[in-house]
């Protein structure tokens, strides 16, 4: 269990604030772990080729070569030229969305009636925009922790995530990436249990262990 008192997360850990983005690096062979602390909070994420930026994650490559559009521990997510960008590592809950976009400030206006709303799009483009990205070039995300149900006759849903508070996922990165992350700011319809909450991710050169996991899990 996660003691509050006597446990603290790892160096160089980034909590990231329900809602809102940021973003981080990390280098050819190393780990990244993100931890849904509380558990049914999706996470949009999208990454870069840090040795360029017109490399990016995809999730229409990753279905091509993994022929599935889910995946699994083993897996990996491939970039758009073809390239394995992440190894898929460890992954507590399996269920994970690459079918839907980031959500945006024109959803909210449009299809909510509330304009000004936080969005993934612009949470995710604010760290990006320091290499240069424009708002239009921040990459379709994959949406960790995501549910979103494909039914057998291709039609989609979105509800709640299954995720439970300390639910992580951890990437062995292929390749220098340039990385941003959202806790999806969602709080209208079904996708985060209607309450935004926080995540915590980590970059570290070796695999966590047992306690180095239980440690993230503390928010």
């Amino acid at each position: 269990m996660c003691n509050h008192h006597h446990t603290s997360a790892p160096d160089g850990s980034l909590l990231v604030p329900g809602g809102f983005g940021r973003g981080f690096e990390a280098q050819a062979g190393q780990f990244i772990t993100i931890v849904d602390l509380k558990g049914e909070q999706a996470g949009d994420f999208v990454a870069l080729n840090r040795g360029d930026l017109t490399e990016i994650l995809s999730p229409v490559h990753t279905r091509r070569k993994n022929l599935s559009i889910y995946f699994k521990e083993g897996d990996f997510l491939m970039s758009s030229e073809g390239r394995p960008m992440f190894e898929v590592v460890l992954d507590t809950v399996g269920i994970h969305d690459a079918n839907v976009p980031a959500c945006d400030p024109t959803r909210y206006a449009v299809d909510f009636g509330v304009p000004g709303h936080r969005n993934c799009l612009e949470n995710m483009y604010e760290p990006l925009s320091a290499y240069g990205i424009d708002i239009l070039q921040v990459p379709e995300p994959f949406n960790f922790f995501q549910n979103g149900p494909v039914t057998a006759d291709g039609r989609m849903a979105v509800t709640d995530p299954i995720s439970r508070a300390g639910d992580h996922l951890v990437l062995r990165a292929l390749m220098d990436v340039v990385c941003a992350i959202s806790p999806c700011p969602q709080d209208i319809i079904p996708g985060n249990g209607l309450v935004v909450t926080d995540m915590r991710v980590a970059v570290t050169d070796a695999k966590p262990n047992a306690q180095e996991l239980e440690a993230l899990k503390c928010s």
